[in-house]
């Protein structure tokens, strides 16, 4: 069940997705009075799953759920229909239209894109407001796990500056920046200190597959969670007991616990414990790999430090252009990564079945429009680069014919396509690959 909510979740998402943007190309298209012969959801290669001819365009859709397309009159696309072309330009067709018009038809879809993630971030900020813990409050700094250590910080570490700009806030984003950046300030043992980030300890984040690594010391010590089977639900550990002590040392930070548990592999834990007002003691081995199966209450935890900003509406649209914004820029700054040859970020470049491996098992609207919208953002970066068959290649040759006052030969426009397609087609092949190496590699 889990498995197929994560599919459904998936394709629900795509086809929003696909159909919106493919409207943005639609909707001036037909303003203009230009031919639109096909408006299709997903690949109609060989043959459609559903087709219907209403007035002049054959809505449809396809077997290949990859994207989708609208079929415009007069232009050369991934149909390649030279035929049409080879005719006398119709006056509703699209090469016979003003540059400028074809240049908004090719920006439909790209803008479209954009103003939905920032409807949903804009609704999003108005409904939920804005969690995230303020540094200032982060008393006891940072808690550093192997990960967060290969990059440079040390556990009590306060961070200050990524890359000169001040941190004002710990959020979902701030990892990123760091991935992103090359160098932090922090405040150490009360010094300032700029550190220069790793690509080694950049990697290890990257591989540990989405884990947080920045994380404050938390002085909850409130168990939240006990694996079924685990040592520690046989031993007696219960969700909500408070840890008051191992090995008779005095605990304060949950790192504490871990570094117990880390550091007592084969051995046993005396723990003390507080459960409903009453002390307790009990006795836990620790295997000598297996988790000993406890976390902590992380909704205590964050509760401790973090703060909710409400935005009204009106307010909310700003915010939410705003992190539209930031959304776009952190996915153009990622490149750095992927083409580092130390951190090889394109290892962790996901396609759809990896993609469908990032969704819930069970449906969650938060996720959901969240998901959506940065995917929504991705889609509008990726379609405007200057790559043939996509808008921005489209839009690259308007543009020189707009700079020129000359149209690029229908020869140049065909190559450019092939050229495009040939591109794509490559990329798509390493990252479904990618995909299934590393399906393979769990159970090599």
């Amino acid at each position: 069940m889990g498995v197929f909510i994560q599919i459904v979740m998936f394709v629900l998402i795509i086809s929003i997705l696909v159909i919106l943007h493919e409207l943005g190309h639609f909707l001036p298209a037909k303003y203009f009075k230009t031919k639109v012969e096909k408006f299709y959801l997903f690949f109609d290669v060989k043959y459609s799953l559903f087709k219907k001819k209403i007035g002049e365009t054959v809505y449809g859709i396809g077997w290949l759920p990859l994207g989708g397309y609208v079929k415009i009159a007069g232009m050369i696309d991934e149909s390649m229909d030279k035929e049409q072309m080879k005719e006398e330009p119709k006056p509703w067709e699209f090469r016979s239209k003003p540059a400028w018009q074809r240049l908004i038809i090719m920006l439909g879809g790209v803008i479209v894109n954009f103003l939905l993630a920032w409807v949903i971030y804009t609704f999003t900020f108005f409904n939920n407001g804005e969690t995230y813990i303020p540094v200032n409050k982060i008393e006891h700094g940072l808690h550093v796990d192997p990960v967060s250590e290969k990059i440079g910080l040390r556990t009590g570490d306060k961070i200050l500056e990524v890359d000169g700009k001040k941190v004002e806030k710990l959020d979902k984003y701030l990892s990123m920046d760091i991935l992103f950046g090359d160098e932090i300030k922090v405040l150490r043992e009360g010094e300032e200190k700029s550190i220069a980030l790793s690509d080694e300890g950049k990697k290890a984040a990257l591989e540990s597959r989405g884990r947080q690594f920045i994380v404050p010391r938390y002085t909850s010590l409130v168990i939240g969670y006990v694996a079924d089977s685990s040592n520690a639900e046989k031993f007696g550990i219960k969700r909500g007991d408070r840890l008051v002590e191992i090995n008779d040392q005095k605990l304060k930070f949950w790192d504490e616990v871990t570094s117990q548990i880390k550091d007592n592999r084969g051995k046993t834990l005396n723990i003390g414990i507080e459960r409903e007002g009453r002390a307790m003691r009990l006795q836990i081995p620790v295997p000598d790999s297996l988790p000993l199966g406890i976390s902590a209450d992380m909704t205590l935890a964050e509760r401790e430090l973090a703060i909710t900003k409400e935005f009204s509406f009106v307010s909310a649209i700003p915010r939410g252009f705003i992190e539209t914004i930031d959304v776009l820029v952190r996915q153009v700054k990622q490149f750095k990564l992927i083409f580092n040859p130390i951190i090889q970020g394109y290892k962790q470049v996901k396609g759809p079945i990896g993609i469908v491996e990032l969704m819930p098992t069970s449906w969650n609207w938060s996720f959901f429009w969240g998901f959506l919208a940065m995917f929504s953002v991705w889609l509008a970066f990726v379609n405007i680069l200057p790559i043939p068959a996509l808008d921005g290649g489209h839009v690259m040759f308007l543009l020189y014919e707009m700079v020129s006052g000359r149209p690029p030969s229908q020869r140049v426009l065909e190559r450019g396509q092939i050229v495009g397609f040939v591109i794509l087609m490559g990329l798509m092949a390493v990252i479904f690959g990618n995909d299934i190496w590393n399906i393979i590699k769990r159970f090599i």
